[in-house]
């Protein structure tokens, strides 16, 4: 992997003239026993493990305000994110010859659309794609906790976990929308935690990995900017 971009000198990086991929995380509650930062780190994680591409520090904040009824969430909504990925896209773009964006929390998902979609009609070579686990649960469950245990299993409180609301998300939608996550969930929790496994975690993330450089490889966006 080539050096991360915060590391690098100008000089080294005028020389290289590399492709980012940049993380789009988040600041949330993950329940009680995942980090506000789990979003950030999934993405991170997935960010480095490309192929070709150079690591560029996260966009640590994202829209997450279906959280805000938790201690620790800090949204900064989507219009904001918006903003900031489009001048971020602009600016990068002056010297990299192209940007990825790697989305690690779905909230973020309808900003990027229009901030990429943007981009690329000023005919800026970007992108962005999901860190997706198809059959995944919501949120702070089996998924995200087991994906935890193999990237950062330290910060794991697995002794704290316990199951949420286990209810279908098309169930829990409309309260959700309407008075966000705590309105369903008191813990936060969207799944049950308690069957994670670091060893299914590290087959998600290489299937996550595999998926995302295969579409990287494809280099096709759709017409919300997205990698498929």
């Amino acid at each position: 992997m080539p050096e991360p971009l915060a590391d690098a000198t100008w000089p080294e990086i005028a020389d290289t003239v590399p492709a980012l991929a940049v993380p789009v995380g988040s600041l949330e509650q993950h329940g009680p026993h995942l980090p506000l930062d789990t979003d950030t780190r999934i993405a991170v994680a997935v960010a480095a493990a490309l192929p070709g591409l150079t690591l560029a520090p996260a966009i640590a904040y994202g829209a997450s305000g279906e959280h805000e009824g938790f201690a620790g969430t800090v949204s900064i909504g989507s219009s904001a994110l918006q903003s900031v990925v489009v001048e971020y896209g602009r600016s990068a773009c002056r010297w990299s010859p192209r940007v990825l964006f790697v989305n690690g929390h779905g909230g973020n998902a309808p900003a990027l659309a229009e901030a990429v979609a943007l981009l690329r009609y000023e005919g800026r070579d970007a992108a962005w794609l999901p860190c997706a686990v198809p059959g995944a649960d919501a949120h702070a469950g089996c998924t995200e906790t087991s994906l935890l245990l193999h990237i950062s299993p330290v910060v794991v409180r697995l002794d704290r976990a316990e199951p949420g609301d286990l209810r279908p998300v098309a169930e829990i939608l409309p309260a959700m929308r309407e008075s966000g996550v705590a309105a369903v969930s008191a813990n936060g929790v969207l799944g049950d935690p308690t069957a994670a496994d670091a060893t299914a975690g590290a087959r998600m993330f290489e299937q996550m990995v595999a998926r995302s450089s295969a579409a990287l490889a494809r280099w096709q966006p759709d017409g919300r900017g997205m990698l498929r």
